[in-house]
């Protein structure tokens, strides 16, 4: 990708974020649904690191995955379609603040619009690092991201609440202090239901990100906006949902020696439109029409 590419890819990211439409973005585990999801006209994608794991059969959260081998699989999302990326970098691949840096430099130089750092030390004792370090891990992200030459959006993440430590003050007080270190995008993924939300929301002058498919409360695009979310990604919930189709299509197979889950599924026709329509697909075409 030339620096050209690059530079319409960041900008375009930014707009898409200052628009009063809602940006929703699917998360691809591959090429593949990388392509599908263009295709079906999102207008941006991000990474997960769930999908990736599982994709190379490993767990998902514990480190299995390395930054050498994430940001080569982001490279591969990112030169799949000309729509902007951002990645799920998780924790920045270390503890400090200067891994944290090394990191977003090395996002930027894949391609990447943008990534987000999570304050999750993947430790059962701690599960998310001490307020004061993670504010400057997110610190040294910021300054990193300002350092590329191109607009790249960074979003940070307090992982309070899917880390067995449901406090809300304690989440608004990091999310408060990440934007104040200069993150783009603030994100707290499992926040409980839409008061907190509203909260978080009221309190930021940055646009809030959304996850689909965390705990019980469900939530329209329309409704999320309305509290005031800026952003909507679908994190690992589209991976798990095709994992569990296969599960069950297989589990039939093996319990009942049926072949039944036939009846409902895309024919080999209809996924060559889905996911190459032109049938010589390269990241010049342009996203297709929503479907």
């Amino acid at each position: 990708m030339d620096s050209k590419e690059r530079t319409r890819r960041c900008e375009e990211f930014r707009r898409l974020h200052a628009r009063d439409e809602m940006l929703v973005l699917p998360n691809p585990w591959d090429v593949g649904t990388a392509r599908l999801f263009a295709n079906m006209g999102f207008r941006g994608l991000a990474t997960t690191s769930a999908g990736l794991a599982f994709s190379l059969g490993r767990r998902d959260g514990d480190g299995a995955v390395s930054r050498d081998e994430t940001l080569a699989h982001v490279r591969t999302i990112v030169d799949a379609t000309p729509l902007p990326v951002t990645a799920d970098l998780e924790n920045g691949f270390g503890d400090t603040p200067e891994a944290v840096a090394e990191t977003v430099r090395l996002a930027g130089e894949a391609g990447l619009a943008g990534a987000s750092i999570e304050d999750a030390t993947y430790r059962p004792d701690q599960p998310v690092y001490p307020a004061g370090l993670a504010v400057e891990r997110v610190q040294a992200a910021v300054e990193a991201a300002r350092a590329l030459p191109y607009a790249f959006t960074l979003t940070a993440r307090a992982e309070n609440f899917i880390r067995g430590r449901p406090d809300l003050d304690d989440t608004l007080s990091r999310l408060l202090a990440y934007e104040a270190a200069g993150a783009d995008v603030l994100y707290a993924p499992g926040l409980p239901d839409e008061s907190a939300l509203r909260l978080a929301c009221r309190s930021l002058a940055r646009p809030v990100n959304y996850v689909a498919g965390i705990g019980r409360a469900r939530f329209t695009v329309a409704e999320l906006k309305e509290f005031g979310v800026r952003r909507v990604t679908i994190g690992t919930s589209f991976c798990r949902a095709g994992l569990t189709a296969v599960v069950r299509a297989a589990r039939e197979v093996l319990d009942q020696g049926s072949f039944d889950y036939t009846d409902t599924i895309y024919t080999v026709a209809e996924c060559n439109e889905l996911i190459d329509p032109r049938g010589d697909f390269t990241a010049d075409h342009p996203p297709g029409p929503a479907l």
